[in-house]
């Protein structure tokens, strides 16, 4: 009932509309042409002043009134440099838009139609082309060149003590792979890849993915600078964190990284946000299917200590992919010793036979 609502009303303005114009044609007609023009241009050059003054208002409130209140503080180390970097370009713009607001709109008030005022046209002009060619060019070069700064922070090489986590899409959800106590991934074919055991390939005659865990969620430690390796199983994904202020492609074939420090913990971040429920969330930022909307997973930042018994009590993806038959009995604690050889003891036996027979 309300749609059909919605749409009258719209149908109704657009018919209030319709006569109003009609009406001040008719009334252009009876006053004259001319007359009744400077009225309308009066009005409108009136209306312009009063649109710039509640349009900039507007502008303000609905920065005053959002701000901060979106995604709040960054909480990786290297988005804080983005996030200042987007400020810079906001001041850039916000200058550049008052300035030609207020220019357009008072000019629309100040050179409306008079009697005895002509317009001055010039085709060409080349000190204002210099102007709004060259000034542009050059804030850009500098934002882009910014911009490219921290685009080659987060995806050059990882410091050597970054953690290792391999980040897979498929549609549509996330697989999040972490090495073992070697601290090394296995190595992968596409080949191997099944739904049921072993979802991301991993090629099991290599001894590294023997202590590879597999999770749906991505942990990673606070404070502790981590590496994403990157793929897809299928399209074109996109690994969004927007919390962190980072994002990155996932390409099907063409590994991608990046590599960032997380600030607060969950918890430390359910305190800031006064949110019990709060979430850091893993999105895929581009188009993947019908499915797209649902592709998400929750990222957990915690402590050295917290990941640790975490990660212990997570079953090896070799393991669940090779079950041990009923019955089989536990393997020796420490396999890599070796046991002891039995004494040979024949020697012994002999010269006992020996030292008989002759007495």
């Amino acid at each position: 009932m309300s749609g059909y609502l919605a749409v009258f009303v719209v149908v109704l303005i657009f018919v209030v509309i319709f006569q109003i114009a009609k009406a001040s044609e008719y009334v252009s007609i009876l006053k004259g042409e001319k007359k009744s023009r400077e009225q309308s241009n009066r009005i409108n050059g009136f209306l312009m002043i009063v649109f710039l003054v509640l349009g900039l208002i507007g502008v303000w409130w609905c920065h005053d009134l959002l701000e901060g209140r979106m995604l709040g503080e960054s909480a990786s180390v290297q988005g804080d440099g983005i996030d200042q970097l987007i400020r810079v370009t906001f001041i850039i713009t916000m200058i550049v838009f008052v300035a030609t607001q207020a220019l357009l709109f008072w000019f629309a008030f100040k050179y409306q139609e008079k009697e005895g005022k002509t317009a001055f046209y010039f085709p060409h002009n080349n000190k204002l082309e210099v102007i709004w060619t060259v000034i542009p060019a050059i804030v850009l070069t500098v934002l882009v060149a910014f911009g490219i700064r921290h685009w080659l922070r987060i995806t050059s090489e990882a410091p050597k003590d970054a953690m290792i986590v391999e980040v897979t899409g498929k549609q549509f959800n996330w697989i999040v792979r972490y090495p073992g106590k070697d601290g090394q991934l296995g190595r992968k074919n596409f080949k191997n890849i099944n739904n049921e055991d072993n979802p991301v390939g991993q090629d099991w005659t290599d001894n590294l993915n023997t202590d590879d865990v597999i999770s749906p969620d991505l942990h990673i430690v606070v404070g502790k600078n981590v590496k994403l390796i990157i793929g897809s199983r299928d399209v074109v994904h996109d690994v969004g964190l927007s919390h962190f202020r980072l994002k990155m492609d996932a390409v099907p074939g063409i590994p991608t990284t990046l590599w960032f420090t997380p600030k607060f913990t969950t918890a430390e971040m359910r305190k800031r946000t006064g949110n019990p429920d709060f979430v850091y969330e893993l999105s895929c930022d581009q188009m993947c299917g019908s499915g797209h909307y649902s592709m998400k997973a929750n990222i957990i930042v915690e402590t050295q200590e917290e990941y640790d018994k975490w990660i212990a009590a997570q079953p090896t993806q070799y393991a669940q992919a090779h079950p041990a038959p009923a019955g089989t009995p536990a393997p020796a604690a420490d396999s890599t010793k070796t046991a002891a050889a039995p004494a040979d003891t024949t020697g012994k036996k002999v010269a006992m036979a020996e030292t008989a027979a002759k007495h």
